[in-house]
């Protein structure tokens, strides 16, 4: 596990969006895993002054988003197919329908997880995955408690993270209550790892990630076990911890 030191969250979103490019332009059919929230938008605006500037090209580039709320549509603009197109994919020349964002709207949720899981492994699964971490170690949706051996499921989302969600909502009331994720298992099996963690509320999660046991009710302490995780945090996340740049 090697973590990086960015000066502050530009920097951090600047080095993890050089990162992406530099695989992009070395595997020009890369399969990505991706991430929404806070902490990625950043990294999205590089990606597409890059590529306006520089032409970097994602004609070849497949998706995998973590997760989506349960109940909205793609079109609704709290939806996590909205905020990609929004974000990112409107402004890049990726193929539209090589993204995929689990359907939070399908009739059948429970296929929907089923056939997330099988898209996946049909494309030969993702080759580098973008990951936050939640103050109380959670990644995608996966909530503590998680066991290790989940795939792609619905899960009911915890207060902690409906509070931290609402931000994106008019209300509290209107943050959905289930999402489906990917779950650890599938995580896992991606073959690299991006972690990105920004601001010192993540720093009591970093800490305990690098120093604390392997444990589900911590999922993202599972990434111990990943053999290719880089981990980009800011000072305001390392604050004190002594670890090496």
């Amino acid at each position: 596990m090697k973590v990086i030191e960015a000066k502050d969250y530009q920097d951090m979103s600047k080095l993890a969006a050089d990162y992406i490019i530099r695989k992009v332009s070395h595997s020009p059919k890369i399969k990505l895993g991706l991430a929404t929230g806070g902490t990625p938008l950043g990294i999205y605006a590089n990606l597409i002054a890059d590529h306006q500037k520089n032409g970097t090209s994602y004609q070849g580039v497949t998706t995998f988003n973590l997760d989506e709320y349960i109940g909205l549509s793609g079109t609704d603009p709290n939806s996590y197919r909205y905020y990609m197109n929004h974000n990112l994919f409107d402004h890049i020349d990726v193929q539209k329908q090589n993204t995929f964002v689990p359907r939070g709207n399908a009739d059948d949720i429970e296929k929907e997880c089923i056939d997330y899981e099988k898209l996946i492994k049909n494309h030969g699964g993702i080759d580098l995955q973008i990951l936050g971490i939640g103050s109380n170690g959670h990644i995608g949706f996966n909530e503590p408690g998680t066991s290790f051996d989940t795939e792609t499921h619905v899960v009911q989302l915890t207060a902690s993270t409906r509070q931290a969600n609402a931000r994106y909502f008019n209300s509290l009331e209107e943050v959905p209550t289930k999402a489906i994720t990917m779950g650890i298992a599938s995580i896992m099996r991606s073959k690299e790892i991006l972690l990105l963690i920004s601001g010192e509320k993540k720093t009591e999660a970093l800490n305990r990630l690098l120093s604390g046991n392997v444990d589900e009710n911590f999922p993202a302490s599972v990434l111990k076990r990943h053999p290719y995780v880089t981990i980009i945090a800011d000072k305001a996340a390392i604050a004190d911890l002594k670890v090496n740049s």
